[in-house]
C-alpha cells in the first residue's frame, strides 16, 4: 500500500497549486506516549513506519517539535484550547480547564467557519463539570483503552487503533466534497495498559496487523540507561512515578526487550491504520485538498535515565514527532526537515490559519503555515519556549525554559525550590546540572528571569499547593514494590 500511496502523493503535488482558493480539509493523527525518534524517517534503527515516512517524504518533518506540558490530559487541553496550561487551568482545581477556555476550542472555531468536524479515539480532556465533549464536534466517539482489544457485538475482537481508524474511514465516506472537514483521530497507542503489567502483549497490547514484527531484531538497551545517570538525580526524582513505572516494565533486560518490542509494534500498528485511512481519503476524491498532520501528545523515556513515562523536564519527555503533508506546497518545499522550535500549542492556530477562520485572542501559539510554505511571516520564529508541569504535585510540578543553548527547570513545590540548568552545547544529553556552577551564574540568572517573564505572561506563579484542589497528586513511590 505504501508505494501506490507515495505515487499518488507525487501526482497530487504535481497537479496542484498553493494559490488554490478552496479551503483545505485537515486530517490530524494524534498518537500517545510516542518518543520523537521512533519513526523510521527520523532514523530509528528498528521501528518501521513507511506510511508516515511517505508523508514526510512529500511533506515536512519538524525535528525540533515539543509539547509545553508532557502529560496526555494536559497536552490535549493545550491543543484544543490553544493555551498553555498555566493560562487555561482552574487554579483551585488543577488540572481542570477553565469554563471560558472551552468556549473557543479549535473544533468550535472551525464549525463556525463552515467545517464539518469529527473526533474519534482518546479524549482525556478535563473540562468543567458541565462540559459535554460530544457537543464540540459534528461527529464524536470516545474510544479508550482498558482494554485495548475489544470484543465487538458479533463476538470478534478488534484493537482500539483499528476501531479508531474504522470510525475515521466511515466519516470520510460520508463526507461531502462541497464542505471542508477537520477530522482528529486520537490513538491511545502507544500508551501502556497500566492495569496489566504482564510483559509484552499484556502491558503493550499491539494490533494483530503487527503480529511477529521485530521478533528477528535485537532491541538495544536504553542509551542513557547507566545506573550512574539515575543515581545523579535528586532524591525526589528518584522516588517519583518516573521511577515507579520503570519497575513496571523495564527493570530486567528480558522485560525491557519484550516491552520495547511490543511498544514498537503499537507504533507500527498506528502506521498501518493510517495507511487504511489515507487509502479511503484518496478513493473518496478528498486527498488532493487535505492537509495531513501527525504528532503525539508527549514523549516517553523508554528506560532512559532509569525512568519510564514522561512528566519531567528532559528531552525524552518533552520532544515529539511532527510531520505535516500539505498537497498544495510547491515541489521545492517538499521533503524538508525543519529544525525550528514548534510546539503543540501552535497546532490550533495553524488549523485556523489554513481554514481562513477567525483566531481567538486567547490563542497563544503561532501558525506553522509560514514555516511550511517558506514565507517566514512578519517576525522571526521563536528562539525559546516556556514549558511546565502543574500536577502530580509536589514531586513533578515544575516550570522552565528551553532555548538553543540552555534548558532551565525549577521544581517549585520542593522545599526549597530545586533548579536544573543544562548546557546543551557542552552536554546535549542533559546529564550534568550546572545550576550551582559559578561559571554558569550569568546564564542561570538570565534563564530565571526569562522563565519569570514567560510565566507572568501566562498568569503568573501557581498558588500554594493546598489551594490548588485535589487534582492529580504525585506520590513518592519510586522504590520497587
Amino acid at each position: 500500500m505504501t508505494r501506490p500511496f507515495l505515487a499518488a502523493l507525487c501526482l497530487m503535488w504535481a497537479g496542484s497549486s498553493f494559490a488554490n482558493e478552496s479551503r483545505p480539509n485537515i486530517l490530524f493523527f494524534f498518537a500517545d506516549d510516542q518518543r520523537y525518534d521512533t519513526l523510521s524517517c527520523a532514523g530509528h534503527p528498528v521501528v518501521q513506519t513507511p506510511n508516515i515516512d511517505a508523508l514526510a517524504e512529500k511533506g515536512v518533518r519538524f525535528s525540533n517539535a515539543h509539547v509545553t506540558t508532557a502529560v496526555c490530559w494536559v497536552s490535549r487541553a493545550v491543543v484544543f484550547t490553544g493555551q498553555w496550561a498555566r493560562s487555561h487551568v482552574q487554579r483551585n482545581a488543577v488540572p481542570k480547564v477553565k469554563p471560558d477556555a472551552v468556549t473557543t476550542l479549535y473544533p468550535l472555531q472551525l464549525r463556525k467557519a463552515g467545517y464539518r468536524t469529527g473526533h474519534f479515539g482518546k479524549w482525556h480532556f478535563m473540562g468543567p463539570a458541565d462540559f459535554k465533549p460530544e457537543e464540540q464536534f459534528d461527529a464524536f466517539e470516545q474510544i479508550g483503552r482498558n482494554p485495548y482489544i475489544k470484543t465487538l457485538p458479533d463476538g470478534t475482537k478488534r484493537h482500539e487503533t483499528d476501531i479508531v481508524c474504522d470510525r475515521g474511514i466511515s466519516f470520510l465516506k460520508e463526507q461531502s466534497k462541497d464542505k471542508p472537514f477537520c477530522l482528529q483521530l486520537s490513538f491511545n497507542a502507544a500508551h501502556a495498559e497500566d492495569g496489566d503489567k504482564r510483559p509484552g502483549i499484556g502491558h503493550y497490547p499491539w494490533p494483530s496487523s503487527t503480529d511477529g514484527m521485530y521478533e528477528d531484531r535485537s532491541i538495544p538497551p536504553p542509551r542513557l540507561g547507566a545506573s550512574n545517570i539515575f543515581e545523579a538525580h535528586p532524591q525526589f526524582l528518584k522516588d517519583s512515578i518516573n521511577r515507579e513505572r520503570f519497575f513496571w516494565g523495564y527493570d530486567t533486560p528480558e522485560k525491557y526487550e519484550t516491552n520495547v518490542r511490543a511498544y514498537y509494534r503499537m507504533i507500527s500498528g498506528i502506521d498501518k491504520g493510517i495507511a487504511r485511512v489515507l487509502a479511503v481519503l484518496e478513493q473518496t476524491g478528498l486527498a488532493d485538498n487535505t492537509i495531513v498532520v501527525y504528532s503525539a501528545d508527549n514523549g516517553y523515556y523508554l528506560g532512559d535515565r532509569g525512568f519510564q513515562g514522561k512528566w519531567s523536564h528532559y528531552e525524552e519527555s518533552l520532544r515529539v514527532p511532527m510531520v505535516i503533508y500539505d498537497p498544495r506546497l510547491s515541489k521545492e518545499r517538499r521533503g524538508k526537515v525543519l529544525d525550528e522550535l514548534v510546539l503543540n500549542v501552535d497546532l490550533p492556530a495553524t488549523f485556523l490559519d489554513w481554514a481562513k477562520a477567525e483566531r481567538p485572542a486567547s490563542y497563544q501559539g503561532r501558525s506553522i503555515a509560514t514555516l511550511l510554505d517558506g514565507s517566514g511571516g512578519d517576525k522571526p520564529w521563536r528562539s525559546h519556549f516556556f514549558c511546565e508541569h502543574l500536577d502530580l504535585a509536589p514531586t513533578l510540578t515544575w516550570e522552565g525554559i528551553r532555548d538553543s543553548r540552555y534548558v532551565y527547570a525549577r521544581y517549585f513545590d520542593q522545599q526549597p525550590a530545586y533548579e536544573f540548568l543544562h548546557d546543551l552545547q557542552k552536554d546535549p544529553d542533559e546529564l550534568t546540572n550546572v545550576a550551582s556552577d559559578p561559571a554558569h551564574a550569568a546564564a542561570l540568572t538570565k534563564m530565571r528571569e526569562l522563565c519569570d517573564a514567560e510565566m507572568s505572561a501566562r498568569g503568573g506563579a501557581m498558588p500554594p499547593l493546598e489551594q490548588r484542589g485535589p487534582g492529580k497528586q504525585g506520590k513518592g513511590r519510586g522504590k520497587k514494590k
